[in-house]
């Protein structure tokens, strides 16, 4: 991750709360593979052996046909992965410093994908010239491309053609894994498997247990939290797509002031001193490896104050998604098992 400066700590609480850098790119370009899939009227189609796809930036991204040459984000990489398909390259959290697979790879076997940046800020442009590719897929949260970096954003979406998928505030859980379910599928992915229709039959049962498990005990307060040296971030449910299905199935979330949230409206940063501002009966914390853990946690005393700690209700929250139906359904499992768990702190 990115030394801490003034600027990554206020990056870091963007994107601990489900948000974006602002890293606005444009589409300029396109590649080429060699099969075309059809993906019907929900982004991709296919004329005459040709390839293309509708982005969530409501962009077209084209190719003489499927792209093969691909890489992505990588928990893009990894939702494509479940879906069996391969790409070539990653960006973003890939490797952890032990050598193992960060949590973002999910399944992925990373030996076989060449690694153009391991942090925020961190894409190896001559790489990823290198590979030729035919298509560079990402989310989005904020209408840009999630870990393009600014300073070479402009060489890198003119290599290849781009496709980004909505994960941010526009967006739920459930419509984020439909369209990574189109990409997929004009990429080659058949959806139509036994695997497949498994996936998605663990997700809606998921999805059931969480609306069971919050009718079963009721009034459980959730408080979706990420740890830095210097600040305590509180997350809005509103700004992300898994946040916002979570609420739709029932679950409470404690969000904070609207008029205290950052300038794009996804979270409010407080002080240690002010870390117990709101009452929780449990804290969703952020799992990813740039956001201190419950173990360094411990170093914080009004952490150790907060009612939720000091009654071990400290779950981990997946704060950016791999989205496909088979990691997102563990996810909701979890969930639902940490709220039926639950008790209430009055």
């Amino acid at each position: 991750m990115p030394k801490p400066s003034s600027t990554f700590l206020s990056r870091r609480g963007l994107i601990a709360a489900g948000g974006a850098l602002g890293l606005v790119a444009a589409l300029t370009a396109c590649g080429g593979g060699d099969k075309a899939k059809d993906g019907g009227d929900k982004g991709a189609s296919a004329a005459s052996g040709a390839w293309s796809f509708k982005d969530d930036l409501g962009k077209e991204a084209t190719a003489k046909a499927t792209p093969k040459n691909i890489v992505a984000y990588t928990g893009t990489a990894a939702a494509l992965y479940d879906y069996g398909v391969q790409v070539k390259g990653v960006f973003g959290p890939t490797k952890l410093a032990d050598g193992k697979p960060d949590p973002m790879a999910g399944t992925m076997d990373i030996s076989k994908v060449e690694i153009l940046g391991n942090v925020y800020d961190e894409f190896n442009v001559e790489k990823y010239a290198a590979l030729k590719p035919d298509l560079l897929a990402t989310n989005t949260w904020d209408g840009s491309y999630w870990y393009v970096p600014e300073a070479s954003k402009d060489k890198i979406l003119k290599l290849a053609p781009a496709a980004a998928i909505g994960v941010g505030d526009k967006v739920s859980m459930d419509k984020a894994l439909e369209r990574t379910a189109d990409l997929a599928k004009s990429l080659g992915a058949d959806l139509n498997t036994k695997k497949s229709a498994d996936a998605k039959a663990r997700f809606d049962a998921a999805s059931a247990k969480v609306r069971e498990a919050v009718k079963a005990n009721p009034g459980v307060k959730v408080l979706v939290g990420s740890g830095s040296d210097q600040m305590f971030y509180v997350s809005t449910a509103k700004t992300s797509a898994d946040l916002k299905y979570f609420e739709s199935l029932g679950v409470e979330f404690v969000n904070p002031e609207q008029d205290k949230l950052d300038p794009q409206g996804f979270f409010e940063s407080l002080s240690w001193e002010n870390a117990g501002k709101y009452k929780a009966d449990v804290i969703l914390l952020d799992n990813r490896t740039q956001a201190l853990q419950p173990e360094a946690l411990k170093a914080k005393p009004t952490w150790n104050e907060l009612p939720a700690v000091k009654a071990g209700q400290v779950a981990p929250r997946v704060t950016e998604p791999i989205y496909s139906y088979e990691k997102c359904a563990q996810i909701l499992e979890d969930l639902a098992k940490t709220i039926q768990n639950a008790k209430k702190l009055g």
